[in-house]
């Protein structure tokens, strides 16, 4: 069969035409071998640039397509469906990436169009070569696991058993609930933070195909979209959820009290514990870290059995596994507060007396340490001075350079709480600038100033601390160009969360790629912001940034009608970029085995002869492999060493 290309050529608006002499380049793609016709459009992504496509291929005869525009991750699949609707193979097409590698990074027109020229020239060289491809088509399983059990996984989970899929939360700590558990009222309303969860948790609990595993984590993952074989390590409650009823007579009787992680520190716990009165399960559990009879390993202590009188506790508990197979997965682990400590001079963890918004939000709470009075821990009184310092750790070079999101709504809102609770007290907030870009939230700023808020644009450079536990805040005031000396009895530092340690431990175990601010990598961040790179993997709420409850709640609803679409066919359709083994090369070095990151090669024996096999669900044809193969053995359909080195020629024929 002749070949015969068409290419088309994107103005991407001015995008690329301010930089890109599109006119020049599409008279150098008309001359190039095989070309049978070049235009350039506007925008070639509109359905006007997409019916030239069609009508070329329908009128003219085009069987190969090269689209010059933008990167392939914005495109590639609106350009493939173009092709399908013309009944030409998919796969009979290369996009020439002129906007990103080019217009956007050069500011000489005359060096940026040859540029354009050498990118256009190597995909017609390389789309020359390609061949028609299949999709691999594999079965579904029509399960969903969800990872994290806060409110992102919660609504997720009700989202998708509501649509009739069997979903199960896997959740590090002793209950659901997550990082909103802890908060007494939400921005900008100011409404209860428990009456929205709650009710949200008693539903999901409700569900009959939804199971929770709490105390739990996901230790391993085989497999690949649609059919994932996930390995869950359940550890010991050493309390019999069925039995215990919460009546805390165990608590009682306990004589361990440790720092409470639940408090941040504000206050202590049992060795034996229930989180808060609105966990789930409403079921004590025992610190193995904590309990005396369990760190000492032997019949010590004991006093929490003898209270408990329906003998719910069980010291002979064991961690168990449990492993099933999911169609897809869904990553809601969240975040974990910014530790200050790490920031010298504001002497958190020195001064009793400064303390972290949430440890903020644990005062407030009526659940908490002080039943929800806002008093100094050092003095245990009511303070009459707050200071507020904002981007504590974030928008900061050494630390976190983004914006935290969150911060300045959350200071605002202790503010308001600290004047409703406390009364006349003196309140300020420093800060480089307020962001409110969320709906009301510019509203609620306005309210805060109204009520006598001082807010002040800059931050402190080091706090002193008075014997009487008075903190000195010493920052400069731009609007009356003097050096403020403030004596707080409290300052709170507004902390945003950060990526944690469980990001880093899931990103290995998935195999899914994290940002370079550590959270996880989201497919596309305009496209595809709930979708991973990797099929059948999916990313909801602050897994994949910071992010407010509204914001955290859309993006669960997203990740999981992302997974009912994705869940709705009987069989996946994977491309067919995987690795294929010639075997009679192979000299069983088993090099590709080691390198591959996702464990796709295996040794398959017969009778007759040993075989490196690839599972095609898994690999992503990333080409580990294939370049570190010492034979030549591993190839990936049309990624050939050939097509690369079509492309370098092209590259290199290019006169300047």
């Amino acid at each position: 069969m002749d070949i015969r290309i068409g290419v088309y050529i994107c103005h991407c608006g001015k995008n690329i035409a301010s930089t890109v002499n599109v006119d020049e380049l599409r008279e150098f793609a008309s001359r190039l071998p095989n070309v049978i016709v070049a235009r350039d459009y506007i925008y070639m992504c509109s359905s006007v640039g997409q019916d030239l496509i069609r009508k070329d291929i329908e009128e003219l005869g085009v069987n190969r397509v090269v689209v010059a525009a933008c990167s392939p991750t914005m495109h590639l699949e609106t350009f493939r469906r173009v092709l399908e609707e013309a009944g030409l193979n998919k796969y009979l097409l290369e996009m020439a990436n002129i906007r990103e590698k080019c217009s956007w990074v050069h500011t000489d027109p005359k060096k940026a169009t040859e540029k354009a020229k050498r990118i256009v020239s190597m995909a017609v060289k390389k789309v020359s070569s390609v061949e028609p491809l299949q999709e691999i088509r594999r079965r579904i399983h029509k399960k969903v696991l969800i990872i994290g059990g806060g409110v992102a996984g919660i609504h997720a989970a009700i989202e998708l058993a509501k649509a009739g899929y069997h979903v199960t939360i896997v959740e590090k700590t002793p209950t659901i609930g997550g990082k909103m558990m802890f908060f007494d009222k939400t921005f900008p309303t100011l409404d209860c933070a428990q009456c929205i969860l709650s009710p949200r948790i008693s539903e999901v609990t409700k569900l009959e195909n939804v199971r929770i595993f709490t105390n739990s984590e996901v230790v391993e993952v085989t497999g690949g979209p649609g059919d994932f074989n996930v390995r869950i390590l359940r550890k010991p409650r050493y309390v019999d959820e069925m039995k215990c009823v919460a009546c805390g007579n165990c608590a009682e009787k306990c004589p361990v009290s440790v720092p409470n992680e639940w408090w941040f520190g504000l206050g202590e716990r049992k060795a034996i514990y229930i989180p808060f009165p609105q966990a789930y399960p409403n079921s004590y559990v025992i610190d193995p870290d904590a309990c005396l009879r369990l760190r000492l390993r032997r019949d010590v202590c004991g006093l929490c059995m003898q209270a408990c009188d329906r003998n719910a506790i069980n010291f002979d508990m064991k961690e168990k596994f449990i492993e099933d197979r999911f169609g897809a997965i869904i990553i809601a682990i969240g975040g974990e507060p910014f530790e200050p400590s790490k920031i010298g001079e504001y002497g958190y963890g020195e001064f009793k007396n400064v303390i972290t918004g949430i440890q903020f939000e644990v005062l407030t709470n009526v659940s908490g340490p002080t039943k929800g009075e806002i008093l100094c821990p050092k003095t245990g009184k009511k303070p009459k001075t707050l200071v507020f310092i904002q981007c504590v750790g974030f928008r900061n070079e050494n630390f976190n350079r983004y914006c935290c999101r969150t911060g300045c709504m959350a200071s605002i809102k202790h503010a308001i709480l600290a004047k409703e609770k406390l009364g006349d007290v003196d309140i300020y907030i420093c800060a480089p600038e307020v962001r409110a870009f969320g709906k009301g939230y510019e509203e609620f700023y306005k309210r805060a100033r109204e009520e006598g808020i001082k807010f002040i644009r800059g931050l402190p450079s080091e706090l002193k601390e008075e014997e009487d536990g008075t903190i000195i805040v010493e920052v400069y005031d731009p609007i009356s160009d003097k050096i403020l000396n403030i004596k707080a009895d409290l300052v709170v530092l507004s902390t945003g969360l950060q990526a944690s340690e469980n990001h880093r431990n899931l990103s290995e175990i998935l195999k899914v790629p994290r940002s370079p601010d550590g959270f996880i990598l989201e497919k596309h961040p305009k496209l595809d912001p709930a979708a991973t790179p990797i099929a059948g993997i999916f990313v909801a709420g602050v897994a994949q940034g910071p992010k407010d409850i509204p914001d955290s709640i859309s993006h669960a609803e997203a990740a999981a009608a992302r997974v009912m679409s994705f869940l709705a066919k009987d069989e996946l359709e994977l491309e067919p970029f995987k690795a294929e083994i010639n075997n009679e090369l192979c000299s069983k070095c088993l090099i590709c085995m080691h390198t591959c990151p996702f464990n796709a090669i295996s040794i398959a024996e017969t009778d007759s002869e040993v075989k490196l096999i690839v599972d095609e669900a898994i690999c992503t044809g990333c080409g580990v492999c294939a370049s570190s193969c010492p034979t030549g053995a591993i190839t990936i359909p049309n990624i050939l060493p050939k097509q690369i080195m079509l492309e370098v020629e092209a590259a290199l024929e290019v006169s300047t």
